[in-house]
């Protein structure tokens, strides 16, 4: 019989649609394209967390336990005698507290190495790596921690080679790709029409190592005023936060926009679809090797064209749907964006390349891989 499946997310992230953090969305989309007949998942979630949560898994709550400010030096210097991380175990066994009660199950640590030796002989811990979580690891100290691991599950082959090369070779077996999807009702939601300019949105943190920077400079470099550019997201999840020197002197590059340049704020996910929905154009330009690249897939299935960068697990997520441009090259994206501003029709055919390709990876097919490789490392 399929094991269920036991998502715990790291302390203080929120199951909810309120939050736009990536790894509550990835587990939604996972349990919710889940295929019938499969036990339904559960989700382990700090209580004092956002209280309306997604309803694709069903959440068990615990008491979290605050970090201690010494956790992270005790940490350091315990990794380096090669002994256990007390800090990071004694916040996360919490996670853990009811896994007697639970039936014989998959226990996906996202994010979490340090919870893989936790989970008790009753159940089998994997891995769930959103990023270079590894880091800060030893090859011994990351090999003692995960050799307990069913499976080193990561969101791109590119993040699953970083991954694998701060591991013991006996260990590289065991990591295996499931790329991201997207949730395609979600997004299939009707188009604005096209207006007489070009609408390039951008969605995420508005941070330097996402690249708005290059966004704006490639549109100033263009000094055109059919261009309409609009920036959503904050630096985090809040607001309400006063604006960073990066997102103050963002708003010194738009000045010199002859477009419009329009600064929102975070949104939740909710009203996601509708804001890619009402853009032309969907950029990623970071300048940074991401995992993934969630939002351009989100943008594909939106109905939108996409231009993002070549670096990281981007052109993953992009395949031949979108338009891959070097990063923090604005030069050669404001080619890519004039080319979409002065032909319709060129704009029209990479829009539907663009949404056939994310038809080809909605949540089921993410859901159907991440099955394969648990029942393949089960029979190993």
């Amino acid at each position: 019989m399929t094991r269920p499946l036991v998502h715990v997310l790291t302390p203080g992230d929120h199951f909810s649609p309120r939050t736009g953090s990536a790894i509550p969305t990835i587990v939604d989309g996972l349990s919710r394209g889940a295929s019938d007949g499969t036990p339904p998942a559960t989700v382990v979630v700090a209580r004092g967390t956002y209280a309306d949560r997604y309803t694709s898994a069903r959440a068990v709550e615990y008491p979290p336990r605050a970090p201690r400010r010494t956790d992270r030096y005790v940490d350091v210097a315990a990794a380096r005698a090669g002994l256990p991380r007390l800090g990071s175990r004694r916040v996360l066994r919490p996670t853990l507290g009811d896994q007697r009660n639970w039936p014989a199950s998959i226990v996906l640590a996202h994010n979490a190495p340090a919870l893989v030796p936790l989970v008790d002989g009753r159940h089998d811990a994997v891995l769930y790596a959103h990023n270079q979580v590894l880091r800060s690891y030893t090859l011994r100290e990351a090999g003692r921690v995960l050799r307990p691991a069913r499976a080193v599950v990561c969101v791109s082959d590119f993040l699953a080679q970083q991954v694998q090369d701060r591991l013991p070779r006996e260990l590289h077996g065991r990591v295996r790709t499931v790329r991201n999807g997207v949730d395609l009702e979600r997004f299939a939601v009707p188009r604005a029409p096209r207006q007489g300019t070009l609408r390039v949105v951008f969605v995420g943190r508005v941070i330097r190592d996402k690249g708005v920077h290059v966004l704006l400079e490639a549109v100033t470099q263009l000094g055109r005023d059919d261009i309409d550019v609009t920036i959503v997201g904050r630096p985090g999840f809040d607001a309400d936060a006063p604006l960073t020197p990066y997102e103050r002197g963002l708003r010194q590059l738009a000045a010199a926009v002859r477009g419009r340049v329009r600064f929102a704020s975070f949104v939740a996910r909710p009203e996601l679809p509708a804001l890619l929905s009402a853009a032309d154009v969907v950029a990623v330009p970071s300048i940074w090797p991401e995992p993934f690249g969630l939002t351009a897939l989100e943008g594909m299935a939106a109905g939108a064209a996409v231009v993002a960068s070549d670096i990281g697990g981007i052109p993953e997520a992009v395949g031949a749907g979108g338009t891959l441009v070097p990063a923090g090259d604005p030069r050669r994206l404001a080619e890519v964006l004039a080319a979409w501003a002065d032909d319709d029709d060129a704009l029209t055919h990479d829009a539907l390349r663009a949404r056939a390709h994310a038809r080809k990876n909605g949540w089921a097919t993410s859901a159907q891989a991440l099955r394969v490789v648990l029942d393949d490392e089960g029979e190993a």
